[in-house]
């Protein structure tokens, strides 16, 4: 089981379901989860699972959006290549967008935040918004939000959009008031969070359904 038969799998939904494919992650990762399952020899399927479906619904994402992306003339590059690769082996391009993410910890050295997807200006190199994925809120929600705390207090970083993305499969996004927690850090200190899931959410300023992230994006531009 590889990232490419994931993306075949989602492409079966997309011939079925049109732009509304984005909905049935959850599903594409259910029937991924069987493939792999027939696949796996070993004692604990559940944990190689686990790191194969967090490893690579990124790497989904990333491909979903990425044509669309390029549309308003910007591109996509997936946080783990800029993380380990030096700058020595990194075009020019890439160096400077490593490089315009960089965090500064002053007498602690300048580390890259953790990130799944980075979306910039080719031209430029400048950040436009970095993105990250999990299957549940839980899994990276605070995390994120500290992220996004220390980019914006940097005035070389502070314009950077942070995202979450995710299918949301423990229903931490669903209900804007009560908040959970989940949501709650969303609306207070991130950019947005956009979900792929069949349930509809009580959208917000700050949480919406996945469909309308390419034109915020668009939006961000103007």
């Amino acid at each position: 089981m590889t990232i490419k038969d994931l993306i075949k799998i989602y492409e079966t939904k997309k011939e079925k379901y049109g732009v509304q494919a984005y909905r049935h992650i959850s599903n594409v990762l259910k029937e991924a989860k069987e493939q792999h399952k027939k696949d796996f020899t070993g004692n604990d399927h559940e944990q190689s699972w686990r790191a194969f479906k967090g490893k690579n619904l990124e790497k989904l994402i990333e491909y979903i959006i990425t044509d669309e992306v390029r549309d308003l003339g910007l591109e996509v590059i997936n946080g783990n290549t800029l993380e380990r690769t030096s700058g020595a082996n990194l075009s020019k391009e890439l160096s400077l967008v490593k490089r315009n993410l960089l965090i500064d910890y002053g007498e602690f050295g300048s580390h890259l935040p953790d990130v799944d997807i980075i979306i910039y200006n080719p031209e430029t190199s400048k950040i436009v918004a970095v993105l990250s994925s999990k299957v549940t809120l839980r899994e990276r929600i605070a995390q994120t939000g500290y992220w996004k705390i220390k980019l914006a207090s940097d005035e070389a970083t502070k314009h950077i959009q942070v995202y979450f993305v995710t299918p949301d499969e423990d229903g931490t996004l669903t209900i804007k008031n009560p908040a959970k927690k989940g949501r709650a850090i969303v609306e207070i200190d991130m950019d947005g969070s956009y979900v792929l899931s069949e349930t509809d959410i009580e959208e917000s300023n700050k949480v919406k359904m996945f469909d309308k992230f390419i034109d915020d994006l668009r939006k961000l531009l103007q």
